[in-house]
This record gives C-alpha cells, structure tokens and sequence, in this order.
C-alpha cells in the first residue's frame, strides 16, 4: 500500500506509525484516516509486529482536523468522514497488539482524540492536549465524550470539552490523560524501549489482557469479573502459559511465541 499522508517502519517487533502531513501540522482529512485503516488492518495480521508505536514525529502530534477540508463539508459528508475517523480511531483501540502514542508538540481535537484511542500515553515536556471544537460551534466527534470519560473521569471531560482550553503536559500527567512526561529528545527513546518490552510478552496473554480492560468499560463489575475469569483459565491451554511458568522456575528468560 502507498502511503501518502503516513510513514510505516519495523524494527525489532515493533511498528512505527507517524503521521506525515506536516504542511497541515498533521491534520486530520479523509486520506490520512482510509491509510490509517488500511494500514491498522494490515499491522492486525502482521506477526513481525507484536506491539505499535503512533507518533506525530519531534514538532507535533497532531492540530487537529484539517478545518480546510473539513468547513466545506455538508451534514451527510460531515456524518461519512466522522464514521471513516471512527472506523480508523477504532482500529487502534480493537488492536489485538498494544499501542503506544509518543506525543510531542500539539494533539489538539482529533489529534487528542487520536491519542485516546491508543493504550498508553507518552508525552514530552512542552507538549499541550486540548479539545477546542467548541470554539468552532462544534464539539468533539472522534471518541472523546466516550473515551475521555474513561480515562480522567466525568469532570476533567466536562472542563476539556465544555472549555476548549488546552492543558500542558504537567497538568495531563496529573489527571492521567498521560502516564509518563519525558525530555523531547527523550521521547521515542522510552516510547521504542516500552514497545520492544511489550512485544517480549506474550502475544496471546496481551491481547486477552486487552480484551478485558475493553470489555470492562461496557459491563457492570460482576459480569466483567466472570469474563475474566473465562479468559485467564482459557490461557492455560496456551503454550506460552507453559513457557512462561517453566521459565520462571527454571530461572531464565521466557520465549514466547504467540501460542
């Protein structure tokens, strides 16, 4: 697949998406986001990838929609571009593999949205996370009154949204929008270091780790606790289950092969 508004690299189990239309500061139009899809299908089936970075490169993750692109839309294109955002954003947050987002500079609307959609949050001192839409007469539409909700509660979404006001990166570690704020130079270093730690695990126990956190956000707590249940006893039909016990009384190093 050619892409023309993202860059896709491997390397040591790891992929590498970053966004790559730095004449827009990475904005969001409906070419970046049928790559995007395409690409999160083709990385889903790729056993060479066992864990993803998406990053907007050193200046910025991402400012948002393309506003040019997206103020001359109608209501029914309006509704299949949102759809195309969520079909893409979904990918990311359904991914059977884990996914980190490196932010550095901006990640403003569906920037931020973007970076909700992901796993874990990486951010570089500098950086500033907001959801300004409603200073177009607009509100949020890719995920964030969904997902913002689950990640740093009810009363930062309502002042996020409500507002428009960006926060700095301090202020997104505090409300746990982030895990992690680090130097700009330091950024991809950490972000690569926990991907290749993430694609050492085991493949099979990540992934059912993922489906039950996902699952969690749509259930109550006692049918939550029974899926669990399911899947945990479902690993000990796996060969990685096997690896990983034997390895640890044994001492070494388990590897694992996705079984």
């Amino acid at each position: 697949m050619e892409l023309k508004t993202l860059l896709f690299q491997k390397e040591a189990g790891v992929g590498i998406i970053t966004l790559n239309r730095p004449e827009t500061m990475n904005g969001i139009n409906d070419q970046m986001m049928l790559e995007l899809s395409a690409l999160m299908d083709e990385i889903a089936v790729d056993d060479e990838v066992r864990a993803l970075i998406v990053t907007g490169g050193e200046k910025v993750f991402a400012a948002g929609g393309d506003i040019a692109y997206i103020s001359g839309l109608n209501t029914l294109q309006a509704e299949s571009f949102v759809a195309l955002v969520h079909q893409a954003f979904d990918k990311i947050a359904n991914c059977d593999k884990p996914v980190i987002a490196a932010i550095a500079g901006l990640a403003l609307g569906g920037g931020c949205e973007l970076a909700l959609a992901c796993d874990i949050r990486l951010a570089a001192e500098g950086s500033r996370f907001g959801l300004p839409e409603i200073n177009l007469g607009i509100m949020p539409g890719a995920g964030a009154s969904q997902r913002l909700t689950r990640i740093v509660g009810m009363g930062w979404a309502r002042h996020l949204l409500f507002t428009g006001n960006p926060i700095d990166s301090d202020t997104a570690l505090k409300i746990g929008l982030v895990t992690m704020v680090l130097p700009r130079e330091k950024l991809m270093e950490e972000a690569r270091k926990m991907a290749r730690t993430l694609a050492s695990r085991s493949p099979i126990a990540l992934r059912t780790a993922k489906k039950c956190l996902n699952y969690a956000e749509n259930v109550d707590l006692p049918s939550g606790l029974v899926f669990e249940q399911k899947l945990w006893s479902f690993l000990f039909s796996t060969e990685d289950q096997k690896e990983g016990m034997n390895a640890f009384l044994q001492k070494r190093k388990p590897e694992f092969k996705g079984k």
